[in-house]
């Protein structure tokens, strides 16, 4: 038997060999991302205890190099050698650091292992998926970094969903690694950048051991693009580029007083590379949301400044962070523009900064611009980048609206946080501004039922989630907003997403004509209706004030189309109001033209024989020719109004050709309904035509009330009491007006006996006059005889 001195040592080392066992275990057990995460830990923790703890800071270097070793060296030494011995050599530097109490050069040793490391799992993950191992790229992808999420740019999900895809089969090799190479080199080349960009800072402040970070994390993202570098600029331009990033690496340490010059030298050997170039999507998209941007600067910064003073300081913020947004994607164009015009590039660039150098100095109460002048320096730079920037990259913007339709809303919920709901209601308003003429007219054919659903969460929807503009009005808390909030960007997300797959020429020709279509089609209803049934030379003369009226809502569409790119937007924010005005108008000009034709049909004869009343008739007249081209009008300018704030969206999607097909092969087939109901009544007898007339009409008359209604109730102008239980196809709605509100289906039955009884008025009327006229005949009759 063992002795017990002896067996408690050998106890001992079996449970420190048995915990050691199980300690490797665990960590071949953890993913690389949980390694690579306790890695980063620990050598943070090291760096604080440098000081105070040395032998803690050790110990802890030891984990990390023991869990780099144990989980990750074989991958990275099999996929990148050169990741391997950069990390390898990096926690020497790390050992050596803690030793001798530097803390600086350990912050240069900690960023050069976290950059070896996202290179090495990149490399794996890019030979992964040229194998054909989908599922070990997909386990190394989450050893990365993304770009810095900002109401500009939302973190890079294309490589996950490429590698997604292509385990599923859905894409093959090739195309997963070219969405992998545009994501990720996309997201080291920005934080490249980024590392350059907060250097500056980080040695204006004196933060050595943060300088030093920075200046080894860019040389870090820069050793991940050196291939895409290699490959653009040859092995010659690489060792340059190499040797400006070490020499800056260096000098931050040692001699920080020449960190501009070697900043520089850094930046030249960077002029014009981008690791992944933008596609013809991104390239689009980052041009509208440099000139959506751009634009806002000017509106938010006005509203903000008053006769030299800052008066709201949220408004010159926003201004401040519309203006960084759009630099930041005159950033990411910078280089492609110089290679079509380097002179406007540059004078585009110096611009920027003398805008920005402005703003700034108003934000921080230096000094403050005019209104003016920043107007005047936007419309300047807005010429030069329209000049500057490729037309096609204008033409599928529509994805930047929501860049821009999320800035504003995310103004609106900074503006109720801060209990200013003027200025809440304000951003509510320019974000549904963007959304109707943006993306809405997509919408409309594409997606109908989210374009309803999205109305109501803009403005006074009464479902689960109120509206937004309901909630401001109230003054509802902030959570509540949120909560709609949330609930907006989930139908936002789905029009994104159903926008992105109908953006070919075909698409956009057939939403043009849809919109034209069925915009035109309830016009030429009421017009061709009206005017087929006044056949006698006595009536035909009521047609001219008609045409008179309808002549004129052309020539004031045309007007609009020629102004819309200065005055749409302004009156963007206001565009349900006004529709919902000039529906009104329609309406009730409609109702009273209907009253007088179906009695005027009747009383034809009778009018005539009061000849003794030729004044008071005429001043009649004279009213009733004044309401004839006021209906001709409002019946064409309500729809070319909304067909016009339509169509310039598609214009700058798809240009003004591709447009203009959808919108002629429209106007045919409106002109083929009118031509119908022309021929239709031209061949029935008189008494028919009265009829069909008043139910076509009265069939557009329902439509427009409820539409009218429903718009009323988005803006808040009637109250919404839904039908408890119903549940209509939003077809009916977009169609013929019918929303499961009880004042629309009122409102629109409440038309329907107004039409039903003017004309059983009429008959009635026309009845008595017979019998009145038939018992004069008997009398006379009976007199003469």
């Amino acid at each position: 038997m063992m002795k017990k001195h002896t067996l408690l040592p050998a106890l001992l080392i079996a449970a420190l060999t048995a915990s050691n066992i199980l300690g490797a275990v665990s960590a071949v057990s953890d993913s690389p991302a949980q390694i690579a995460e306790s890695i980063r830990a620990s050598l943070v923790q090291a760096q604080l205890d440098i000081t105070n703890d040395p032998a803690s800071s050790a110990q802890l270097v030891e984990d990390a190099e023991s869990a780099y070793q144990t989980g990750l060296s074989n991958w990275f030494a099999e996929a990148d050698g050169d990741a391997h011995l950069r990390i390898l050599s990096a926690f020497e530097a790390l050992h050596e650091s803690v030793a001798n109490g530097d803390e600086v050069s350990f912050a240069t040793a900690r960023a050069q292992v976290w950059t070896g490391i996202l290179a090495g799992s990149y490399s794996i993950v890019e030979h992964s998926i040229q194998n054909g191992d989908g599922l070990t790229a997909q386990t190394w992808l989450p050893v990365r970094e993304f770009r810095v999420a900002s109401r500009f740019s939302r973190p890079n999900v294309g490589a996950t969903l490429a590698v997604e895809g292509f385990i599923a089969g859905a894409i093959s090799a090739e195309d997963a690694l070219q969405s992998v190479r545009a994501d990720m080199l996309d997201t080291y080349q920005a934080r490249m950048t980024e590392s350059l960009r907060d250097l500056t800072t980080a040695d204006a402040n004196g933060f050595a051991s943060r300088r030093a970070e920075l200046a080894a994390l860019a040389e870090g993202y820069f050793f991940i693009l050196s291939p895409a570098y290699l490959e653009q600029r040859g092995n010659a331009s690489l060792v340059n580029a190499q040797a400006a990033f070490a020499d800056l690496r260096v000098t931050v340490v040692k001699n920080p007083g020449l960190l501009d010059q070697k900043l520089s030298n850094v930046e030249a050997n960077l002029n014009n590379f981008r690791a992944a170039p933008l596609s013809p999507a991104e390239q689009s998209r980052r041009a509208g949301q440099l000139l959506r941007f751009l634009s806002l600067v000017p509106v938010e910064y006005e509203r903000g400044v008053v006769d030299g003073r800052v008066t709201k300081d949220l408004e010159i913020q926003e201004a401040l962070t519309f203006f960084a947004g759009s630099y930041a994607a005159f950033t990411d164009l910078k280089d492609l523009l110089n290679t079509i015009d380097h002179d406007q590039t540059v004078k585009a660039d110096a611009l920027f900064l003398s805008m920005g150098e402005q703003l700034a100095e108003t934000g921080t109460g230096k000094s403050v611009a005019s209104a003016e002048a920043i107007q005047s320096q936007t419309k300047e730079l807005t010429a030069l980048l329209n000049q500057l920037i490729p037309e096609e990259w204008l033409k599928a913007s529509a994805q930047s609206d929501f860049d821009v339709i999320a800035s504003m809303l995310d103004q609106m919920q900074v503006a109720v946080r801060n209990g200013e709901y003027e200025l809440a209601e304000s951003s509510r308003l320019d974000a549904y501004a963007i959304m109707e003429t943006g993306p809405e007219a997509k919408l409309m054919v594409f997606a109908p039922q989210l374009k309803l659903q999205l109305e109501e969460l803009f403005w006074n929807g009464q479902g689960e989630n109120k509206g937004l503009a309901y909630l401001i009005k109230n003054r509802a808390p902030y959570s509540e907003i949120k909560t709609t909030r949330l609930a907006l960007d989930e139908y936002l997300k789905e029009a994104q997403t159903e926008l992105g797959r109908n953006t070919a020429p075909a698409a956009i020709a057939t939403n043009a004509g849809i919109i034209v279509f069925r915009e035109g089609l309830e016009a030429v209803v009421i017009i061709a209706s009206l005017m087929s049934s006044l056949k006698s030379a006595e009536e035909r003369k009521y047609r001219r004030p008609m045409w008179i009226g309808v002549i004129l809502a052309l020539l004031v569409t045309a007007l609009t189309w020629l102004l819309a790119h200065g005055i749409l937007q302004s009156l963007a924010r206001y565009g349900e109001k006004l529709e919902a005005v000039v529906s009104i108008i329609a309406i009730a000009v409609l109702l009273l033209i209907m009253n007088w034709f179906f009695h005027n049909t009747y009383w034809t004869g009778w009018l005539a024989s009061f000849h003794a009343k030729k004044k008071r008739l005429l001043n009649g007249e004279a009213g009733l020719v004044l309401g004839l081209i006021t209906l001709g009008f409002t019946s064409v300018y309500r729809e070319g109004f909304e067909i016009v704030l339509f169509l310039q969206a598609l214009v700058l999607e798809g240009g003004v050709g591709t447009v203009l097909i959808g919108v002629l092969a429209a106007l045919v087939g409106v002109y083929i309904v009118g031509l119908i109901i022309f021929r239709l009544q031209k061949s029935l007898p008189y008494m028919k035509i009265l009829v069909v007339t008043g139910v076509l009409i009265g069939a557009v008359l329902l439509q427009m009330v409820g539409s009218t209604v429903h718009i009323m109730q988005v803006v808040g102008w009637m109250p919404i009491h839904v039908v408890a239980g119903a549940d209509f196809s939003y077809w009916l709605g977009t169609w013929f007006g019918i929303y499961p509100t009880w004042e629309g289906l009122a409102l629109q039955l409440a038309a329907l006996i107004f039409v039903f009884g003017s004309y059983y008025l009429a008959e009635g009327l026309r009845k008595k006059r017979i019998v009145v006229t038939k018992s004069k005949v008997a009398k006379t009759s009976v007199q003469s005889g």
